[in-house]
């Protein structure tokens, strides 16, 4: 019985050889693995906060855009204002040198030299 004794030893000596071989290669995998698993969940928590960072900052320029934008269309619209209150000044001078022209013709009397240095109104 003492072969049956000492293989079956053998055996279990190279069972427990495997083993641990196993073992070791898979601990050695295994560690790789569970670093990269954590450097995972790290990068994943960083990530989280720069979009939840990025989607604050995002919606404060679109705030901002906005104010902008407001300030951009009172300046075109007041720009416009001051267009039109040129041109209301433009066409009462207008009427004012033909109110002129028609009382210098109603009185008589002659056409007097204009800064321009033109006679009166064109014929």
């Amino acid at each position: 019985m003492s072969s049956n004794t000492d293989s079956a030893r053998r055996t279990a000596e190279a069972r427990a050889a495997v083993t641990a071989s196993l073992s070791s290669v898979g601990s050695s995998v295994d560690a790789g693995l569970r670093a990269r698993a954590k450097d995972l969940h790290a990068n994943e928590a960083a990530i989280l906060k720069q979009e939840k960072e990025l989607a604050e900052q995002t919606a404060a320029l679109k705030k901002e855009a906005a104010q902008w934008q407001k300030l951009a269309d009172t300046s075109t619209k007041q720009l416009n204002q001051i267009g039109d209150i040129q041109n209301w000044a433009e066409m009462i001078e207008r009427d004012l040198l033909v109110v002129e022209e028609t009382l210098r013709l109603a009185e008589g009397k002659p056409a007097a030299e204009n800064a321009s240095g033109t006679n009166g109104w064109a014929r």
